[in-house]
């Protein structure tokens, strides 16, 4: 097992269109991305192409930081991976990614899940489907139940993932953008030291 880990990102997005979901979910998140690096420059998932519309969906590259996500209560949470299984996942996605134009979003399947209903179609998720998936396709996690019946909350019950943080999805950017200022503080005050001086950041 090698140090390397991926994250997954659970949001609350607020919408109306989140809202009904949650009407059957009872639960607190709505949406789930996926990402390789702790700061969430690259996060991917299934949802909508524009922010103003909820029907017009697909593969997405998502702008975390932008307006839609702005006010988001999130729950982060970690899993460590093998070498393998990462090269494997990041493989995985940047197929679909560059097949995007290809791929649709699986509206139908999200409304069957409410009657506990598979509705798989070919080249189309919603957004917990398509995480399950890279998940399952790249032995990760093994669901005892198909990807397109797995909804948000799910991943925070698997056993090898850790939450990382809960709360406001500002707050997780400013204490990242914080430790990052931290670290490139004691690394500038550090680089006219006498050749042979160690440096260790804990």
């Amino acid at each position: 097992m090698s140090n390397q880990k991926i994250y997954i990102l659970l949001t609350d997005t607020g919408t109306l269109f989140t809202r009904l979901i949650k009407l059957y979910t009872k639960k607190p998140y709505n949406h789930a991305s996926i990402s390789l690096d702790p700061e969430l420059k690259e996060v991917y998932s299934f949802g909508r192409k524009t922010a103003k519309n909820p029907f017009i969906g697909g593969f997405v590259k998502e702008n975390i930081r932008g307006e839609f996500f702005s006010d988001s209560r999130c729950t982060v949470i970690s899993c460590s991976v093998t070498d393998a299984q990462q090269n494997k996942l990041k493989a995985f996605i940047n197929k679909i990614e560059s097949e995007k134009d290809d791929y649709g979003y699986n509206l139908l399947g999200l409304f069957a899940i409410m009657f506990n209903k598979q509705l798989s179609r070919n080249n189309a998720f919603f957004c917990s489907q398509f995480v399950a998936t890279v998940l399952q396709r790249c032995e990760i996690v093994h669901f005892t139940k198909p990807p397109s019946l797995v909804i948000p909350h799910e991943f925070m019950e698997m056993e090898d993932f850790h939450v990382v943080f809960q709360g406001n999805l500002k707050e997780y950017f400013l204490n990242i953008d914080s430790r990052t200022i931290e670290i490139n503080t004691y690394i500038s005050a550090h680089e006219q030291e006498p050749f042979g001086q160690s440096m260790a950041i804990s």
